[in-house]
């Protein structure tokens, strides 16, 4: 598990944070919940695979979604 002991802080138009946050609560999440996987996968989809480390590598799945080996 990533450790989540880091602080970001930004500015965001208010209009748009109370919209996020409506619908972060529908889903039944928490916004920062949703930042950090939202990060995650922006740095899967940019980062060159060879360069992706080891504790934020997706996990091998087989063609099923589900884990090989399951």
């Amino acid at each position: 598990m990533e450790n989540r002991t880091a602080r970001l802080t930004i500015l965001v138009d208010p209009r748009k944070k109370k919209l996020f946050e409506e619908l972060c609560a529908r889903q039944d999440l928490n916004s920062s919940q949703v930042v950090r996987k939202l990060m995650r996968q922006y740095i899967l989809e940019n980062l060159p695979e060879d360069e992706i480390p080891d504790w934020l590598a997706p996990h091998a799945k087989g063609d099923d979604g589900k884990k090989q080996g399951a």
